[in-house]
């Protein structure tokens, strides 16, 4: 076989098991994996709640493929300014874009934009603790609505209602900590547009919602509808059974008297935020299945009043520079992973993975699946994949260095681990996450 090296744009888990998967389908590859934030991971280290603890087991299956010699990470690199894709075509055989979705996804509503309304995923970016956004958060409203019947809502909710000092077992940024310590949130309300057996939820996460002894989780009972489909469902899939029996719990479940509420409303679908100058209400619309599982507005509404919402209705990618981009669907078009220009044919040497390939959907194990077409069809190509101009494992690295890019590797995210971990120790938790970007590079570089 001849020797190959691969740029994979993106160290979330879909680079990580592009590069694991490549190192193993072919003995002399040796891929760079490339990301823009000097620590790995993505949005497992990005895009999770911080009492999410089952979260490390993928975080250290994901560092044991980085710890391959025949893998590099490459952090605080940004695609398309530090690195064009016309310099990753000098150095490398092929490069495959694993930059994932970190973006809302809008909600064409009326009052959308009232102050007070925010997306899920940029609140997710700032108690995830992530280095570019802001560092604090106005947690004012006493009353709170989230738009959405998936995992981040769910997320979303439990953090806004569980206490601060609750999440103090966890690896929370200080600066999180002391945001959620001010939130005056006591009620959040969680709307989802159809019933019980549409939800997108998974069992664990909803019973995480209850786990809180100073919340009582509570469903309102008009909205829990169970068409014909949805009894179809319901009893050919053990996870909608699972999803759907929780819900049943807390229908049935009395109020304890507990500080914090959380409100499942289902089969209300919002259509407008009411206020004068920022969010005073959330207008619904009650709506009903109609037997095939999907649901119709009553022309029925009801106003609840909150002071703030957070949309998370999914999550969508951005367009990368050089690269086609399908606005529409959100994703770089593609065929089995090849990416594919203007004209429909495939841009030699470039490839996709991830949901930048295939759309904000699916669970690591579809990732892995993703990655595993991707690879087969780059290993397929490689005999009309011409080889780069430069021969030298390390030219990259020192193309980076004249450029002055102050890049990561695998040792500084060890020792930046190291440094968290130790910063936990001392305040008796597993773990403090470092938040400010040249806080992380100092501790990367033991400084």
């Amino acid at each position: 076989m001849r020797n190959i090296r691969v740029a994979v744009v993106g160290a979330g888990p879909a680079g990580i098991y592009a590069a694991d998967i490549l190192t193993k389908e072919h003995e002399n590859a040796e891929v760079d994996v490339l990301d823009r934030l000097p620590a790995p991971y993505g949005l497992v280290r990005y895009g999770v709640a911080p009492d999410h603890p089952r979260i490390k087991e993928i975080i250290r299956a994901l560092g044991r493929v980085l710890a391959n010699e025949r893998i590099r990470f490459l952090g605080n690199v940004e695609f398309g300014v530090d690195l064009k894709l016309a310099d990753l075509h000098l150095h490398y055989d092929a490069v495959i874009v694993a930059t994932g979705a970190a973006a809302d996804r809008p909600l064409e509503i009326p009052g959308i934009d009232l102050p007070g309304s925010h997306g899920a995923a940029d609140f997710v970016s700032w108690y995830a603790g992530h280095p570019d956004v802001p560092r604090d958060w106005a947690l004012e409203a006493e009353s709170v609505a989230v738009i959405g019947a998936g995992n981040v809502a769910l997320d979303v909710a439990r953090m806004l209602a569980k206490p601060a000092d609750e999440q103090l077992t966890t690896e929370i940024a200080d600066n999180v900590h002391r945001g959620l310590k001010a939130n005056k949130a006591k009620d959040v309300h969680v709307f989802a547009r159809r019933g019980p057996a549409q939800a997108r939820f998974s069992p664990m996460e909803l019973r995480e919602l209850a786990h809180s002894p100073s919340v009582d989780v509570l469903l309102d009972e008009e909205g829990f509808q169970v068409d014909e489909a949805s009894q179809k469902t319901i009893s050919s899939n053990k996870g909608v059974r699972l999803v759907v029996d929780t819900l049943l719990k807390y229908l049935e479940a009395s109020p304890t008297g507990a500080s914090h509420r959380i409100h499942i409303h289902l089969c209300q679908n919002p259509v407008a935020l009411l206020g004068d100058g920022k969010v005073e209400a959330i207008r619904t619309e009650r709506t009903e299945l109609d037997g095939t599982g999907h649901a119709s507005g009553t022309g029925e509404y009801v106003d609840t009043p909150v002071q703030a919402v957070y949309r998370a209705v999914g999550y969508l990618s951005s367009d990368l520079p050089d690269l086609p981009f399908d606005h529409a669907a959100g994703v770089i078009p593609n065929e089995a992973g090849r990416v594919l220009g203007l004209d429909g044919q495939a841009v030699p040497g470039v490839y996709a993975t991830g949901w930048i390939k295939r759309g904000p959907v699916g669970l690591i194990g579809h990732t892995k699946s993703d990655a595993a077409e991707t690879i087969r069809s780059l290993l397929a190509d490689l005999d009309g994949i011409a080889a780069p101009e430069h021969d030298d494992r390390d030219a990259i690295l020192e193309h980076l260095t004249d450029r002055a890019v102050d890049f990561t590797t695998h040792d500084d995210w060890v020792r930046l681990d190291a440094h968290e971990i130790s910063l936990g120790e001392a305040a008796g938790r597993e773990r403090i996450k470092v938040v400010p970007r040249e806080e992380m590079i100092a501790a990367a570089r033991g400084e």
